[in-house]
């Protein structure tokens, strides 16, 4: 095989899409180039009536392929080294679960004059809640009909998900419901469209996105049963009939780049392009994914990736986000968890809570200094991160955030590295899931802009876990690991791991756990884990939580004390 040439990972992400052109032998960033979806609010159509809507515009997406990948492109093109021939391959992910309502030919219906200004007829993006009462049925039916379909989506259906999201839409807006032929997610959409494989029918369609989010896996022939989808909706039975019949792996061929985009971006037509997958997962791809390590995407919410081999016995394991063979590493179970909510905690905390000018122009850089001169426990605080829901273990959209210990004293920066971390705590939570069911954490390695850019979280993060936390080399680990496919369906490597040995790598930086830190946030943690099973586990045993404040107090005293002693 030959390892001369470049690859191109396109990454959609929650506000922007980005194209990467990488170096197939090495990894090393050649180009790269960023579109900002124009449409609504940094890209999201929102419902001012209801906070729980969040929907694209597909345009963007069409829009934004076609110039970022032509840019980064032309940028490539300045380096003498650079050869447009020699690129091998292409892949794509994108956030998810992110359907799309398309017509008989696979266009989105948002296209069509009618139903540009529908919300409905829109692209649902992952963080759209609006399905969690449908998500709640169709956990308790499934659970009826056939448990099997929960077990392997870690007991819950997510209003985050696929079905739910249609079933949804055809309570509120059967018009669209009705119009709609089919419902694309968005990494199927793309590969579809660039391949002028648009038919929903015979659409490639990401075992990532149908095992996570659709309940697809091959004991049971795919999707849910006819029979279990009419349980939910006659109308809905339908649709499993226009879905490719088996969804396949990402190390796959999707099909060929078409010669119209193939002229708009000026890459040569017929390019294979990869099967798509969520952005989560080929970042666990570019940042070196193995068995027992951690991949944690840090961003807007997180996103906890594992693998494990298809022959080591694999337990459910209630609370994930799937069990599914392939999904990240084609051989290899692929497991997804996370945080719903974590950079936009901090953002909103900044933005609508704490806002101000500074010196710097960045008000999370202020308070992050200030945070930083704290000491674990000093600010006699506790928050919970649910200010979106809880994705992982709790599987529930309907919690919402907590801070307890505040006092007329209290300071943003304060409040700041409280909410830091509460999302450390809930990031311990999900590993704690995993090793208590056989699957031990021997490394984390993070990814995304706030594991770049600020180093209190990683320390927080290594402290309140008791792991070293590493960081992934790129700072674009999603791209990278979207084209690493590219590079794959282009025969430049065998497979992920072949890849991966030659294209990723970590951070010379380590953040190691600090003892004394450790242990008062041993303490925190426990008062964390009292107040998430008192407000996320329905019991009919009493939660009492009287100590939790008393105990605040003197965790804090003690922070106050060890302090002075320092001084």
């Amino acid at each position: 095989m030959n390892k001369n040439g470049y690859a191109i990972g396109v990454d959609y992400g929650t506000n922007s899409v980005r194209a990467l052109i990488v170096d197939v032998s090495n990894g090393r960033e050649i180009a790269s180039a960023i579109y900002h979806y124009p449409s609504g609010d940094a890209g999201i159509l929102l419902d001012p009536h209801d906070p729980n809507v969040a929907r694209q515009n597909p345009a963007d997406y069409i829009a934004g392929f076609m110039a970022s990948v032509n840019e980064a492109v032309t940028k490539a093109m300045g380096q003498s080294s650079f050869d447009v021939k020699q690129v091998v391959g292409l892949g794509i992910d994108s956030t998810g679960s992110t359907p799309l309502p398309v017509d008989r030919t696979g266009l989105p219906l948002a296209f069509q004059e009618q139903f540009k200004n529908d919300l409905n007829a829109q692209a649902w993006l992952w963080k759209d809640h609006t399905s969690y009462m449908e998500a709640a049925e169709i956990t308790e039916k499934a659970a009826a009909y056939d448990p099997r379909y929960l077990c392997k989506c870690g007991g819950t259906y997510s209003s985050e998900w696929y079905w739910s999201k249609i079933l949804h839409c055809k309570r509120i807006a059967p018009e669209v419901f009705e119009a709609a032929y089919a419902w694309v997610e968005l990494c199927d959409f793309i590969p579809g469209y660039i391949t002028d494989q648009l038919d929903p029918n015979t659409m490639p369609r990401s075992i990532c996105a149908a095992g996570h989010k659709a309940m697809y896996h091959e004991d049971w022939d795919g999707l849910p049963s006819e029979a279990f989808l009419a349980m939910l909706d006659p109308d809905l039975a339908p649709l499993r009939e226009r879905y490719a019949k088996h969804a396949i792996t990402c190390d796959q061929e999707a099909g060929k780049l078409s010669k119209s985009v193939a002229l708009k971006v000026g890459l040569p037509a017929g390019l294979p392009i990869a099967v798509g997958a969520f952005d989560a997962h080929t970042g666990a791809v570019g940042a070196g994914i193995k068995q027992n390590t951690l991949v944690k995407i840090v961003g807007t919410s997180t996103c906890d990736m594992m693998v494990s081999p298809l022959d080591h016995h694999l337990p459910d394991i209630p609370g994930l986000c799937g069990i599914v063979p392939g999904s990240i590493v084609p051989g290899m179970y692929g497991m997804e968890a996370g945080q719903s909510a974590v950079g936009d905690i901090f953002n909103w905390f900044v933005n609508h809570i704490s806002p101000g000018t500074t010196s710097t122009g960045d008000r999370h850089i202020e308070l992050t200094e200030q945070a930083t001169k704290l000491t674990p426990g000093q600010s006699g605080l506790l928050a919970l991160d649910w200010n979106n829901g809880n994705r992982t273990v709790l599987v529930d959209p309907q919690l919402s955030g907590l801070l307890i210990g505040q006092t007329l004293h209290t300071k943003p920066c304060e409040i700041y590295r409280a909410l830091i971390e509460a999302t450390a705590f809930g990031a311990r939570k999900i590993i704690e899931r995993w090793e208590t069911y056989d699957v031990p954490v021997h490394e984390v390695i993070n990814c995304g802009g706030i594991s770049e850019k600020n180093r209190l979280v990683m320390q927080i993060y290594a402290d309140v876990c008791n792991k070293p936390m590493k960081i992934s080399a790129s700072d674009q680990t999603c791209a990278l690991g979207a084209a690493m496919f590219g590079a794959i369906v282009g025969k430049t490597y065998k497979n992920v791991q072949e890849a991966a040995e030659q294209m990723t790598r970590t951070k010379e930086i380590i953040f190691e756990p600090i003892t004394e830190n450790v242990a008062v946030y041993e303490e925190l943690y426990q008062l964390y884990t009292d107040l998430h099973d008192a407000f996320g586990i329905h019991s009919d045993e009493s939660r009492h939580l009287y100590h939790v404040m008393k105990k605040l107090i003197v965790i804090r005293e003690n922070a106050v004390t060890k302090g002075k002693a320092h001084v």
